[in-house]
């Protein structure tokens, strides 16, 4: 009985989600550097489906392209909630992260521009650009409840804008071709999902069947599939009522077991699985690894919070209800985990050019981890302060 209490109690827990998430990163970092590498990563670029459909793919594909379109789905979804009827439901609160979001594009870009500007490296300016969502997320999770709510959102809400800047910047730099039918067609169904909810369609399987199209063509287009998920979040419907479950909190409420649970660590297991060589430490001190870790820490630092400072100061935002400048230098710094989506446009910059992508893999593991720490360690200190001045007016 005891046990079942326990495990109940840690499934229901934020922070629980966080711990399984770092524990997956250093399995993967330890299967990739031992003998059981080269059969995990065969695993990873094993192809299953079917051809029929051209639905035939590596694993680490269906990882990467579908189960992470559920992850947008669930943060697309809480993301509309918070704008209908929560913390993001006024102009200012809901501007704030698009303006704090494309600061922390544009500035680290810049910086890594600086540090390789007319040499080889000079393709990567996109690397620094990304966020990644999940263990950004799951970082602060981990902080519970000494962290306020409106910080957790403007950080999802900005990681979600961070991320579609970021497949933006892959289709129009780093894609090769797009196919023009395919992303009609998806456009079309886009404009099908929003007719649904404007007549008021409110069964789910009016918009999952539509949102499995939209992933597959989106995917065919050469666009990153996983804004599918976004998409059709946006278009399911909510409503202001608290009486009444909408269908956007029922699949809400549905989502988050198998997404903190399942599809988070799985990610986490074959997108951290970087094998380390010796150039890799040699890397980092070369204009590549400097560029990538300065733009990832310092660039988004400073981009997120001196776009964020302008929209305030120009009262045009205003900072997330019971948050301070402190908490949010240490949104700016979580915001410099990179992981996924810079190794992505990482091997998208340096195609056939092995001994650069694992340099840059490498700059972006110790950029991730230097932000996840003192991101958290900044967070944690304000929370303390906090509780320390609340402690020191009732006295």
């Amino acid at each position: 009985m005891k046990l079942s209490i326990y495990f109940k109690k840690f499934f229901e827990s934020s922070q629980s989600s966080g711990i399984l998430l770092i524990v997956c990163v250093g399995l993967a970092l330890g299967i990739a550097n031992s003998s059981m590498a080269e059969n995990f990563q065969n695993f990873l670029d094993q192809e299953i489906g079917v051809n029929l459909f051209h639905l035939k793919y590596p694993v680490s594909i269906w990882i990467n392209d579908g189960l992470m379109a559920i992850f947008f789905l669930l943060v697309g979804l809480e993301i509309k909630r918070e704008v209908v009827e929560g913390e993001l439901s006024s102009f200012k609160n809901a501007s704030l992260p698009i303006f704090a979001a494309v600061g922390g594009m544009l500035v680290p870009a810049g910086i890594y521009a600086l540090f390789n500007y007319g040499t080889k490296y000079s393709n990567g300016w996109g690397i620094p650009m990304a966020t990644d969502i999940a263990f950004s997320l799951a970082i602060i999770s981990m902080l519970g409840k000494r962290v306020p709510n409106s910080i957790k959102i403007f950080l999802a809400a900005l990681a979600i804008v961070d991320d579609l800047g970021a497949i933006l910047v892959i289709a129009i730099f780093y894609t090769n071709q797009i196919d023009w039918i395919n992303l009609t067609l998806s456009f079309g169904i886009v404009g099908l999902l929003f007719t649904l909810n404007y007549l008021k369609f409110k069964k789910l399987i009016f918009y999952i069947i539509p949102g499995i199209f939209l992933w597959y063509f989106l995917h065919h287009s050469g666009i990153h599939a996983t804004i599918a998920g976004v998409l059709l979040a946006f278009s399911i419907p909510t409503n202001i009522s608290k009486i009444k479950i909408s269908p956007l909190e029922k699949l809400e409420h549905q989502l988050h077991f198998p997404v903190s649970f399942i599809i988070m660590p799985i990610f986490a297991l074959t997108n951290t699985n970087i094998t380390f060589t010796n150039g890799m430490v040699d890397g980092i001190f070369s204009g590549l690894g400097l560029g990538i870790i300065f733009g990832l820490i310092f660039g988004k630092l400073i981009g997120i919070n001196l776009f964020s400072l302008i929209a305030i100061k120009l009262k045009i935002s205003s900072l997330p209800q019971n948050s301070s400048w402190s908490q949010m230098l240490g949104v700016g710094l979580l915001a410099g985990i990179g992981f996924t989506m810079s190794i992505f446009i990482a091997l998208l910059s340096f195609k056939n050019q092995l001994q650069i992508q694992d340099e840059a893999k490498f700059a972006i593991l110790i950029a991730s981890f230097i932000a996840a720490v003192s991101g958290f360690v900044v967070l944690n200190l304000c929370s303390k302060k906090i509780e320390e001045a609340e402690e020191t007016d009732e006295d």
